[in-house]
């Protein structure tokens, strides 16, 4: 699929950006890969970790912002696949400058999928989250008007033939900014304290692997306008402190502003157009203008009312699991 192809990922110097290198270059033979961010020394940094770990001739590093519409235009000149990971995501940052929160995860959104459409690339596939999901915090709130862009901007394609897919998943084990390095960090300092916002607040377990993977099946398979969440495990924050330190003393510190108990995935209204399949869950786009026949849909249609909440899952993590869990990152 992705062999003799070109593929830039927007915001390529984050964690998932890396990954993403990793596996790309480890399953198939890329004929380039753009890493388009608009940070020199991160750009800097990838290159001298992974000089002897992929192919960096086939890596090309654009300087550039998603806000820049002609900056995206250059760089999207003949690119087949666009991973759109580039946001500002960090909650508390998005609410004290709004504005810039809306020119990054908003307006950048429509500069991608616009040169994606002009410049003739063939898929695009924008990185989503649980906090587009009912949305409390304006990062929430940018990105869910984010997915309806990408969902919508499937009926603007025309014989250009762009296809326009969202892949969501909420906090990924172990990535930059995350509770498990900020832990990590009071532990090594020889802390054996650590602060749980809520005692009973969950959270979906999915590592970088399996959010790149997600992004390889929705390049392969979708049609337009699809959501693809991953099946995963849930856990008790308060367990992973216990399996991160197994004699901490847990400090409950008050739930944060913008911060929900649990993350949600699939809400009781989106139940009507969601199908379960083995390890995944899709839901379908629902509107006048999409054909239906045009999506080979063979999954289960989920009960309607039924809600995917890292709250109510099935599958749960114990804290000797997380802690098994955590030796693989």
């Amino acid at each position: 699929m992705l062999n003799d192809k070109t593929i830039l990922i927007t915001g390529g110097t984050g964690s998932f950006g890396k990954k993403f290198l990793e596996m790309i270059f480890a399953s198939y033979q890329p004929k380039k890969v753009v890493v388009y961010s608009r940070d020199e020394f991160k750009q800097s940094v990838i290159q001298s970790d992974y000089k002897d770990k992929i192919d960096m001739s086939r890596v090309r590093f654009f300087i550039g912002d998603v806000r820049d519409r002609e900056r995206l235009y250059r760089a999207f000149s003949g690119i087949d696949y666009v991973i759109h990971a580039a946001a500002m995501k960090q909650v508390p940052t998005c609410e004290y400058n709004p504005f810039e929160a809306i020119k990054t995860n908003i307006h950048g959104a429509q500069n991608v999928i616009d040169a994606a459409l002009d410049c003739g690339v063939k898929k695009v596939v924008a990185l989503s989250t649980d906090k587009a999901v009912n949305p409390i915090n304006l990062y929430g709130g940018t990105k869910l008007v984010s997915d309806k862009l990408f969902i919508a901007a499937n009926a603007y394609r025309g014989e250009k033939g762009t296809i326009f897919s969202v892949v969501r998943y909420g906090n990924v084990a172990g990535s930059r900014g995350s509770v498990i390095p900020i832990w990590k960090n009071i532990i090594d300092q020889g802390g054996k304290t650590l602060g749980v916002t809520d005692m009973r607040m969950t959270r979906f377990w999915i590592t970088l692997e399996q959010g790149v993977e997600l992004v390889f099946k929705a390049l392969a398979e979708s049609k337009g306008g699809e959501t693809y969440i991953s099946k995963i495990p849930s856990f008790y924050i308060s367990d992973l402190a216990k399996a991160m330190l197994p004699d901490c003393q847990i400090e409950e510190i008050g739930i944060r502003e913008g911060e929900k108990l649990h993350e949600v995935m699939v809400t009781k209204d989106d139940s009507r157009t969601t199908y379960e399949y083995d390890k995944h869950y899709i839901i379908y786009p629902h509107y006048s203008w999409v054909k239906q026949s045009d999506y080979q849909i063979d999954g289960k249609l989920v009960e309607e009312g039924f809600e995917y909440s890292s709250g109510t899952n099935s599958q749960w993590l114990s804290v000797e699991q997380l802690r098994e869990a955590l030796k693989k990152l």
